[in-house]
């Protein structure tokens, strides 16, 4: 006997052997034209560019690392101004925040229960 996984019933349910063989309306069928490649458009070769490199833009990297380098005294996750102040004293807040609100979880659920 044969069977098949009814998805009405959510069961097994005897079947003939050609329904059993073919799950779930999974049928034998000819395979459709494949589809055409999505990035078929021809590419530039490395020897055809030569040996200009072209960005996007400039590069900062060096500026930025001149920058963050200098000494002066304040911290490096705080060199570029208000924004980075603000930032971690929002993250300062929020974690001192946060830790104060699980000791006092903590200290609630210590607690027997009153009756």
């Amino acid at each position: 006997m044969y069977y098949k996984f009814s998805g009405f019933t959510q069961k097994l349910t005897g079947s003939s052997p050609t329904t059993a063989y073919s799950p779930q309306g999974l049928r034998p069928s000819v395979p459709p034209e494949p589809s055409p490649m999505v990035f078929a458009t021809p590419t530039k070769v490395v020897s055809e560019s030569g040996s200009v490199v072209e960005y996007m833009g400039v590069n900062k990297v060096p500026d930025l690392q001149k920058f963050f380098q200098t000494a002066d005294g304040v911290p490096v996750h705080l060199k570029r101004g208000l924004s980075d102040k603000l930032l971690y004293r929002t993250t300062m807040a929020l974690t001192i925040g946060g830790t104060l609100y699980c000791l006092v979880a903590l200290y609630i659920a210590a607690q027997p229960r009153k009756p």
